[in-house]
């Protein structure tokens, strides 16, 4: 099937369904690959690695995150 065969094919269905498509196709545009979202991640652990190294930030103990996380649930 070819793209205007496609077309021809959504143009011909119901309204809400057309809105439907519409709606994914558009999704699936603003929606990072797997691939993107690799490489995003391992510039966002560098960049940390490099912080934590140079020492402008400082680890927090986990069990101190987890504490805290909980208090703000509560």
């Amino acid at each position: 099937m070819n793209l205007q065969q496609i077309e021809d094919e959504a143009l011909h269905l119901p309204k809400d369904e057309r809105v439907q498509l519409v709606r994914r196709l558009v999704l699936s545009l603003e929606s990072p690959s797997e691939e993107e979202l690799r490489s995003d991640w391992l510039l966002e652990a560098q960049r940390r690695a490099e912080e934590l190294d140079s020492g402008s930030v400082q680890a927090v103990p986990g069990k101190d995150v987890m504490k805290k996380a909980r208090a703000l649930i509560k």
